[in-house]
């Protein structure tokens, strides 16, 4: 999660396409590049250990966007592709 956040702070949209599943991963991603992402905020984590398969990181991000600072607060399912863990999905949540 935490290296997904800082290849958004750094627009590397290849990383973030690389850790994303295929069954849901978009064909390309297109950042904006107005937006300043400037904090993350672990709330929650559920499994994601050494012998999970997968696991759920309830997140803050803040971020400052053309119409002043904004927060998303996802909700996100992560599942171990072979030796590493790739981004499912997400619900953003209030």
């Amino acid at each position: 999660m935490r290296s997904r956040f800082a290849a958004f702070a750094r627009g590397l949209a290849p990383y973030l396409l690389a850790t994303w599943h295929p069954s849901t991963r978009p064909a390309h991603l297109d950042l904006d590049a107005d937006v300043t992402w400037r904090r993350l905020q672990i709330v929650d984590t559920v499994a994601g250990g050494p012998s999970d398969a997968e696991g759920v990181v309830e997140f803050r991000a803040s971020f400052r966007g053309p119409e002043g600072a904004g927060l998303l607060h996802e909700r996100s399912r992560f599942v171990r592709d072979g030796a590493r863990w790739s981004y499912l999905d997400g619900d953003v949540l209030g």
